[in-house]
């Protein structure tokens, strides 16, 4: 039987992935959404969470999708009403505030699921498993595209706490975190900042290996064209490349066959989220939150031409 679950803030990212994913999934049954501005066609709409908590006890998931900044406070109110909660990525504005909601979680024994969609994508694993074993020489994240595309009039994302380029380089480091076998950690970031804005929108980053390897990133929101979304990585024997976001595989520049007809990331985040929740289990991994915090804290800032909407 389907469980019910609420989508609270119903924005870009929840029309675009979230609710096509629980409508296609057995797993779930949107039974309600959470938007001051409108929900969906068909579905019960609240203008606030504590609205929706006091008129559905019985839903017993929610998915958080607004931006960070707001994020604590309507997950601490939904895990203190006994309720299961995903939190789309990043899973908070600070690192301090994901610490109170895993131990809020832990206490009240419900699921918190803190999410990186990118991490599922198709062939995380294979790079993964490839790896293993292998001693890694160097690895380089290089992950472009245009913030007029991705996150149009989302003024949150410039703002102190909405991370800047970082809200796409995070998806990179997600990646990156589950397919190494050893903890890196940054050394050094350079980071430009427009004069009209408070985050960044180009990013380098390097970091320290354990063995050695080289391990960069080159992160940026100004970029004309396709997106580039790829990881490199070379090892002692041979040469694997994650690209467009890691839905494919090469190994020493042919491409891994496919197997088989893709769900999407977000489908398996909800897959991965019915398994919690039946387990009584939480997922908190804030490793990738971690470098982003740590390239802000240790950044160069740069002074760059301002950054203008509409072009």
């Amino acid at each position: 039987m389907a469980r019910r679950i609420a989508l609270a803030g119903i924005g870009k990212i929840a029309r675009d992935q979230h609710i096509p994913s629980i409508a296609a999934s057995d797993d779930w049954e949107l039974a309600a959404t959470v938007s001051r501005s409108g929900g969906i066609d068909g579905v019960e709409n609240h203008k606030t969470l504590d609205a929706l908590l006091a008129a559905r006890p019985d839903i017993e998931v929610i998915s958080l999708t607004m931006p960070p900044g707001p994020r604590f406070a309507a997950a601490k109110a939904a895990l203190e009403a006994g309720r299961h909660v995903m939190l789309e990525k990043p899973p908070g504005a600070s690192f301090a505030e994901c610490g109170t909601l895993e131990r809020e979680a832990r206490e009240r024994g419900v699921t918190l699921f803190a999410s990186w969609h990118t991490r599922h994508a198709a062939r995380v694993a294979d790079a993964r498993d490839w790896l293993a074993g292998k001693r890694l020489k160097r690895l380089a994240v290089t992950w472009c595209e245009d913030v007029r595309k991705w996150h149009p009039g989302q003024e949150w994302v410039w703002e102190p706490g909405g991370l800047g380029v970082f809200d796409t380089g995070i998806n990179a480091l997600s990646v990156v975190t589950e397919i190494l076998q050893e903890d890196i950690h940054v050394t050094s970031s350079d980071l430009d900042i427009p004069e009209n804005r408070q985050t960044p929108i180009t990013a380098r980053l390097a970091f320290h290996h354990p063995d050695g390897a080289e391990v960069t990133a080159y992160m940026t929101w100004r970029h004309d064209g396709g997106e580039v979304w790829d990881i490199e990585a070379e090892t002692d024997d041979g040469t694997l490349l994650l690209s467009e976001g890691a839905t494919i595989l090469s190994i020493d520049g042919a491409r891994v066959s496919d197997e088989g007809e893709d769900p999407g990331e977000y489908a398996r985040l909800y897959a991965h989220l019915a398994r919690l929740v039946d387990a009584g289990e939480s997922d908190v991994d804030l490793a990738p939150f971690c470098h982003v915090v740590d390239a802000l804290s240790l950044g160069r800032r740069r002074r760059v031409d301002a950054f203008v909407e509409e072009g």
